[in-house]
């Protein structure tokens, strides 16, 4: 046998091997349906809180409302970024796609707790303050796992940053989801404790979501 028959034969029988591989959505697509999971608990959220409490406190303080919408912002362009960073040969630039909502989110949040004191809304105290971390951290967790499990497919060349992505998508989606409840007055504490969450989660993500998603770049 030639050796241009041998080494087709070889091509041959390693192709009979092969197990086909599902192609990627892309990315919008992927970061559409977690998402649409996002507003799927919000819908129940504001099915069981209603929509009053969130928006006195937006006609009351204009400011916190910009604010929400930072966040929600904040929410989408995250979660886009790091499916499309996920993605080998996108541009690191996709980075800074989520950089101007979260400063507007930040600054917002800042000026709010500059205005007056909202009348009928109690000034948060250190318990009310502690709930609002917990339940930042508790809902990012679910939100943030879906995420990198969705992510693992792609094997990302930058785990650790796609994964600080994955965490700030994920408290960002967190703190929109506790304004539709959240009845207290903006305050330092309040503002204090919403930023050490988005700190710990995105902290968390980094540490461990981009061990996980290193893994998955590395599996054979």
């Amino acid at each position: 046998m030639s050796d241009v028959a041998r080494h087709e034969a070889l091509i041959h029988a390693l192709g009979a091997e092969l197990t086909p591989v599902r192609r990627l959505l892309p990315p919008w697509r992927r970061a559409l349906g977690w998402l649409l999971v996002v507003a799927m608990v919000a819908a129940v959220l504001l099915m069981h809180h209603g929509a009053r409490t969130m928006l006195h406190r937006w006609v009351v303080e204009p400011d916190l409302g910009v604010a929400a919408c930072g966040a929600v912002l904040t929410t989408i362009t995250a979660a886009l970024a790091s499916f499309v960073l996920a993605v080998p040969g996108r541009p690191l630039a996709w980075a800074w796609l989520p950089v101007p909502s979260a400063l507007l989110w930040i600054g917002a949040s800042g000026l709010g707790c500059l205005q007056a004191h909202i009348p009928g809304m109690p000034v948060m105290d250190l318990h009310g303050a502690n709930d609002c971390l917990v339940f930042i951290i508790s809902y990012s967790i679910p939100l943030s796992v879906l995420m990198i499990w969705l992510l693992r497919r792609a094997c990302p060349l930058r785990p650790v940053l796609t994964a600080v992505l994955v965490g700030l998508a994920s408290a960002a989606a967190s703190a929109s989801l506790l304004e539709i409840f959240h009845n207290f007055d903006a305050s330092a504490s309040d503002l204090l404790m919403h930023a050490l969450a988005v700190v710990i989660v995105v902290g968390v993500n980094a540490a461990m979501g981009g061990r996980l998603l290193s893994r998955a770049r590395t599996r054979p």
